[in-house]
């Protein structure tokens, strides 16, 4: 928004004028005298209001809307010349109002950008605000804004594997994760968390990751979908230390969770997780089932998703030697969408699976 240093009778009338208001409204407005605003009107910059009236008008520019700022400035920009812009004293600090409800809408285009795995799109978008402003230029608001634009390019940096490094998840969330503390936003600082917990159990360290989902999966900073989604991942990474059964039991109680809630997709995501578990169990009756479910509710219109479902099934199926061959043909497709959109980390999973398969000894089946 525009900071008035030092007003002058011009900078008074472009007010005026973007509040679309008559001299009598204004000075009205404002709680002076009529003459007082028709001097302003008549000398424009060859004459300056009186320090307690500099602080009214001040007042008057601090509560108008973002609407009458972009009027105030185009004013002033038009009736601008070199003799005047040299008397005046009027900066734009920062983003402008209406350029804050610009990046909110923006922001809502990379959410969509990244559940379609668009990230060019969506790193085009990020960069777009993240390279204007720097944080100390930002007030609150801005700050906002900038700590949900970085959050996001976590989650850009997470769905391509980009976990660990400067230029990493860890290192968007993290630098997040700081704003939203200086803001005092707990919520956003727990989500934060939830975020960091992921990229762990995705760089390798289970009992970490699951040691920091149970935490969370009882803060009250929390809504009650992320504490179920926090409960569901500590079952994720207990089964893939091993810990089939218990996992299943955690699992399990996130679903329920779920359903009481009615998040389909989640709900969907919790037995796609639930089948993983019990395949490591070597149950694979429960595993088709757990699978069957998964694939015939929730959505796979992401890549994303309809690739770790793939990923899943196509796990299940080579535990088995009666469907390994639909097991490798179902993982091959998986890899071609995963390849086609740059999600490397699933990628990697895949190839993972595929080497144990062809292992000596395969998944332990019963």
């Amino acid at each position: 928004m525009a900071t008035v240093h030092h007003w002058t009778g011009l900078e008074a009338r472009a007010l005026r004028l973007a509040l679309r208001l008559s001299v009598r409204a204004f000075a009205q407005q404002l709680g002076l005298a009529v003459a007082t605003v028709s001097k302003w009107e008549s000398k424009l910059a060859a004459t300056e209001p009186r320090p307690d009236t500099q602080a009214i008008l001040d007042t008057a520019l601090g509560r108008a809307d973002a609407a009458v700022h972009l009027r105030f400035e185009t004013l002033l920009s038009e009736t601008s010349n070199a003799a005047t812009a040299a008397r005046r004293r009027v900066t734009a600090s920062g983003p402008r109002a209406w350029e804050y409800e610009s990046w909110a809408d923006e922001l809502d285009r990379v959410v969509v950008a990244l559940s379609r795995q668009n990230f060019a799109f969506a790193d085009s978008l990020l960069s777009r605000w993240l390279t204007r402003f720097t944080a100390l230029e930002l007030d609150d608001k801005g700050l906002y804004l900038f700590a949900r634009s970085t959050a996001l390019l976590g989650d850009l940096k997470r769905d391509q594997g980009v976990v660990l490094g400067p230029l990493s998840a860890q290192h968007s969330y993290a630098g997040a994760r700081s704003v939203f503390t200086q803001l005092d936003i707990p919520r956003r600082v727990a989500q934060l968390n939830l975020s960091l917990a992921v990229v762990t159990e995705m760089s390798g360290k289970l009992e970490i990751a699951a040691r920091n989902y149970e935490t969370l999966a009882v803060d009250d900073r929390l809504s009650r979908r992320d504490r179920a989604r926090a409960r569901l991942w500590v079952g994720t990474a207990l089964s893939k230390d091993g810990n089939h059964d218990y996992a299943t039991r955690v699992m399990q109680a996130a679903t329920r969770d779920f359903e009481d809630l009615q998040e389909p997709d989640d709900w969907s995501v919790a037995h796609q997780k639930l089948a993983l578990a019990r395949r490591g169990a070597g149950d694979l009756t429960q595993a088709l089932h757990f699978i069957d479910i998964a694939r015939n509710s929730g959505t796979t219109e992401s890549p994303m998703q309809r690739v770790r479902l793939d990923t899943a099934h196509g796990h299940i199926l080579l535990s088995d030697a009666a469907t390994r061959d639909d097991g490798h043909l179902v993982l091959d497709q998986a890899a071609q969408v995963a390849a086609q959109y740059g999600l490397v980390h699933q990628l990697r999973s895949i190839e993972g699976i595929k080497a144990m398969s062809e292992g000596p000894t395969g998944p332990r089946q019963r």
